[in-house]
């Protein structure tokens, strides 16, 4: 029992652990105040509730007009679209149309 963790330091490192993940989680969502699916691509159109964490609870703080403003307001901001140029290769050919062995009748 001598080489057990005190049980500040191991306090400390849980907190540690906790503040890694809520990185990664964010501290910010969009809601969709619209009835149904809550993907973002299901009515991109449709008014979403910004909310920040305050710590203790999920917290208002306005209103977006659409999916692309709320966005933004999480940090999404889209990359820009490839230059074309001489050096750029163009996108792999996807499934044409046919009967392949791999698709369902």
């Amino acid at each position: 029992m001598a080489d057990e963790e005190p049980l500040h330091e191991w306090a400390a490192r849980r907190d540690r652990r906790r503040a890694a993940q809520r990185q990664i989680t964010g501290i910010r969502r969009a809601v969709p105040l619209a009835d149904g699916a809550r993907a973002s691509h299901i009515a991109p159109n449709a008014p979403r509730a910004l909310m920040e964490w305050d710590g203790q609870a999920w917290v208002t703080v306005g209103v977006a007009p659409n999916a692309d403003a709320a966005r933004e307001f999480l940090g999404h901001v889209p990359a820009p679209a490839p230059e074309r140029g001489w050096d750029v290769q163009p996108a792999p050919p996807g499934l044409g149309p046919g009967r392949g062995r791999h698709r369902k009748p």
